[in-house]
């Protein structure tokens, strides 16, 4: 068996669709596990174009609750019940208020469908801040960052087999940010902007300018909004495009 493992941006985008780019959603292929790096509403349908389904994951991890990162999950936990009709146990770990949360908006989707989730063997996890939370491949650790304190956000440092994935989730600059990269293999970031400091997404020239601080083997731009990508020849890290596949 490969000890390869395999990290494809099935969407990159950020809430707007910028660049035509669908919601936040990794597929990581490792030796020990199949699993999604949150869950865009978009999910699915990327799923379904590189001939995935909700058969081939394992666990979902959720760095937030905004709907292009958690707003997949009544779709793809309707295919999985009534589509493939699903045994094998899936494991989702979210911030807290996850399981309402979930069941809240499968509702407001699909009144009555909330169900489903009692069909389901659902694995329900959840991290609270610095907490590392095991399933049965993984490890994953929350970190707080700067982005929204209704949708409880993180950024997520993730243990699997001998690698560490650091992902920033949505945020400006903080320095958990140093904690979640902190010698990873790799550490996707949130660029959302290129010049324009907001106060709950990262810039580039901001990044740029705290970059030594990161200590990730490998960098990747994610969540690109029109700014970023208005000035893609500028940028000198890589950056994430939807169906892009990296090794580690």
């Amino acid at each position: 068996m490969s000890n390869d493992i395999q990290l494809t941006f099935l969407g990159c985008g950020d809430a707007f669709g910028s660049g035509g780019r669908l919601n936040t959603c990794f597929y990581v292929n490792a030796p020990s596990s199949n699993f999604l790096i949150d869950c865009g509403a978009s999910s699915l349908i990327a799923m379904q174009d590189h001939g995935l389904t909700s058969d081939h994951v394992d666990t979902i991890l959720i760095t937030h609750f905004h709907g292009d990162h958690y707003g997949g999950l009544p779709f793809l936990l309707l295919d999985a019940a009534k589509q493939r009709k699903r045994k094998e146990p899936l494991t989702i770990v979210t911030p807290e208020t996850g399981q309402k949360r979930i069941r809240q908006l499968m509702e407001l989707l699909y009144p009555g469908t909330s169900s489903v989730m009692d069909e389901l063997d659902l694995r329900l996890k959840t991290y609270k801040a610095y907490q590392t939370v095991a399933t049965d491949a993984l490890k994953v650790t929350g970190f707080p960052v700067i982005h929204s304190e209704e949708a409880y956000s993180h950024g997520l440092r993730i243990e699997v087999d001998d690698r560490v994935i650091g992902f920033s989730g949505d945020t400006c600059w903080t320095d958990e940010l140093k904690s979640i990269a902190d010698s990873a293999d790799l550490l996707v970031c949130e660029c959302n902007f290129f010049n324009t400091v907001m106060p709950n997404h990262l810039d580039y020239r901001t990044l740029e300018e705290k970059l030594p601080r990161l200590s990730a083997r490998k960098i990747i731009l994610n969540h690109l909004g029109d700014e970023m990508l208005a000035n893609i020849d500028h940028v000198e890290l890589s950056c994430a495009d939807d169906g892009m596949t990296i090794n580690m």
